[in-house]
């Protein structure tokens, strides 16, 4: 429950048709197990106390008050325990029959939701038994209490911020204009979905987008359970298809055809946050919604207790996964789709420029590195596109202290077999000779040192640009501009800069992606040695002719730089909760004292070069972070980043 995460459970209990009973000991029996596993809300099936498959015995009085009586007996069982129940059951109101999912939450009926769709088509035939469920909530006598019946009714839990559930039964998720779209309006941030939903061939894929895409058009928390074995097969099969999706992801899902529970844990404070960048996300209304306020009666209980009146909840163990790599699929015919898409996005915004500035040449400053190679890739494809002869893109190489010999044969091997015209300009005489002029000792290799070479680099680019009408094209990625690891007006600058939404551990399968996809053998093998080199900026001399400068050594691994940067700028993640999903997602990896060494070095460089970002040359945005002073990320150059320290200090 700590950092916004609460752990929910969808379950599909073993039931018998009719058998009441039995039904309500197998729910009882759930609703403890999940309480125990720390649970705090829990959804079963449609018409759960009874079966969904009852037909005309809906319509007998011994199964009605068969049914209440049991409900009665599992409103007992939630005495003392911290967990919201949703338990599906036939109901009479007014005269008539309702289906109604059950809000129970220690010992007391919190509200009664009734369906408000009910279908009467092809296998469906539930108006023959049921009515269409009210709106607007009015008091009913249920169990010797004035209960609130009706859809727009919203649970808030007082005890864990931002937990608003409410609920919809089956159908009403189907529909054209769900009512939990109006929940999610009125402030809910979790949906229950009490479903019998039988099973034909395909309709489970469709029943897991539907429940996905609802989940991420609502930007909500999505528990779905579904009617299992234990119904009447005489025309029909129930799979037990429960799901809990959030904000478009799918959490857990169970094995079709077999009875059970899963859990999660939906991330509110994810939840919140994105609803609170989302400017066109609606001012919560009342709408005609009825508030129901409850408290967990013990909220420590199986949890380790914390010291001292208004202590911080502890930890739960995530049993979601939470992805190392966020910004790169793990599917590989995924993550192959997603390359080609960025890669085309990268070379249509380079297109338009070279089309707007009506210019068939660009140069490129050629390492031997994943970024520039990259940088020449997606140029090739532009030029490609723009139908520009390759043989338009200079490709510099600019060797000098730094410089091994396996980059700048990768970055001459790689030129040549793109077809781009190679360019070399050795920059070590006229760099010594700037140092030396401004009196500057050549065996300090301090960042004076360093930047001397990537200026000289960049003001090669530039002036060869200028003499033959060409665009300077950029090769910085995402992940050094957050770091601010790059030379101010040195590789910092460049005229578009093609790689300036993609981080470095994308960089990596962007490359890959081009060398399955080439047919030149030769160039395939470049690529390939080029993912296999260490990132460096070659600007110390090599020892015994390899890189002795590993950028990852210095500035720490791009891997959980990447991590961080995706949490803290998507979400606005505060360092805490950043540093709990990291020790998660590197378990095994990572020692705690690395990852937070890291973290704090992340966020010490991040604020403090901030006016580097702040005049960033043009670039397509490829993903949902990028760190444009003109989209994504406008940052005063000045920010303090004390909170944030503070923080930091106390992990």
């Amino acid at each position: 429950m700590k950092d916004g995460f609460v752990r929910v459970a969808a379950a599909t209990p073993d039931i018998r048709v009719a058998d009441c009973v039995f039904n309500a000991d197998r729910i009882i029996e759930m609703i403890g197990q999940a309480e125990a596993e720390l649970a705090k809300l829990i959804v079963f099936p449609e018409l759960v106390l009874t079966g969904y498959t009852c037909g005309d015995l809906f319509l007998q009085e011994t199964l009605l008050s068969g049914a209440l009586a049991q409900l009665a007996r599992i409103v007992e069982a939630t005495k003392g325990k911290d967990i919201l129940a949703a338990v599906g059951l036939p109901m009479m109101k007014g005269g008539r029959l309702f289906n109604v999912l059950a809000m129970i939450q220690n010992g007391s009926v919190l509200g009664l939701i009734p369906k408000k769709n009910i279908p009467n088509y092809s296998e469906f035939y539930e108006a023959r038994h049921f009515c269409e469920g009210n709106e607007a909530p009015d008091l009913v006598e249920f169990l010797g209490e004035e209960v609130y019946f009706g859809t727009r009714i919203l649970f808030r839990c007082l005890d864990i911020p931002g937990m608003v559930t409410a609920a919809e039964i089956c159908e009403d998720l189907w529909v054209a204009l769900p009512p939990s779209t109006g929940h999610a309006l009125a402030g809910a941030h979790i949906i229950v979905n009490a479903s019998a939903s039988d099973e034909t061939t395909g309709k489970d894929g469709y029943r897991r987008e539907l429940v996905k895409s609802q989940s991420a058009r609502l930007v909500c928390g999505y528990l779905y359970a579904d009617a299992g074995e234990g119904e009447s097969t005489t025309d029909l099969v129930f799979a037990g298809h429960d799901l809990i999706a959030e904000n478009g992801t799918l959490l857990a899902e169970s094995r079709r055809f077999e009875n059970g529970m899963i859990m999660s844990e939906i991330d509110l404070g994810r939840l919140i946050s994105e609803r609170r960048r989302m400017t066109t996300w609606p001012t919560a209304a009342d709408a005609g919604y009825v508030i129901i306020e409850y408290s967990l009666p013990s909220i420590w209980e199986n949890e380790e207790k914390a010291a001292g009146e208004g202590a911080e909840l502890p930890d739960l163990t995530l049993r979601r996964m939470i992805d190392k790599a966020p910004f790169v699929p793990k599917d590989p015919a995924e993550r192959r789709r997603r390359c080609e898409e960025i890669t085309s996005i990268q070379a249509m915004g380079l297109k338009k420029r070279l089309q707007h500035t009506h210019s068939a040449r660009a140069v490129v400053g050629i390492s031997g590195g994943l970024d520039s190679t990259l940088a020449l890739l997606v140029t090739k494809k532009a030029f490609e596109l723009c139908g520009y002869d390759p043989a338009g893109i200079m490709a510099i190489t600019m060797p000098c202290f730094g410089t091994t010999d396996r980059t700048y044969h990768n970055a001459v091997t790689l030129v040549r077999e793109l077809g781009a015209e190679l360019k070399e300009i050795p920059i070590r005489e006229s760099v010594s000779l700037h140092l030396k002029d401004i009196g500057h000792d050549l065996d300090t290799h301090d960042v004076t040192y360093e930047n001397a070479q990537a200026r000289e680099r960049t003001q090669v680019l530039m002036d060869a640009a200028n003499m033959t009408g060409a665009l300077v094209v950029g090769t910085g990625d995402l992940s050094e501009l957050a770091l601010g690891w790059a030379t101010y007006n040195g590789d910092h600058m460049s005229m578009y800069g093609v790689n300036g939404s993609v981080p470095k551990t994308l960089v990596r399968y962007l490359v890959s992606y081009f060398a399955d996809e080439t047919d030149n053998e030769k160039l395939r093998a470049v690529l390939l040695d080029i993912l296999d080199t260490p990132v460096s900026p070659e600007l110390i001399p090599p020892k015994e002719g390899e890189i002795s400068q590993k950028t990852e050594d210095i500035v720490g691994p791009y891997e959980l730089h990447d991590f961080f940067l995706y949490y803290i700028l998507r979400f606005g993640f505060r360092p805490g909760k950043v540093y709990r999903l990291a020790r998660a997602a590197f378990e095994g990896e990572y020692s705690n004292e690395v990852i937070l060494k890291w973290l704090k070095n992340f966020y010490r460089r991040f604020f403090m070069q901030q006016f580097k970002r702040s005049c960033l040359p043009d670039g397509p945005k490829v993903g949902s972070v990028a760190v444009s002073p003109r989209g994504d990320l406008r940052m005063p150059s000045d920010a303090c980043a004390a909170l944030w320290n503070a923080e930091l200090e106390k992990l």
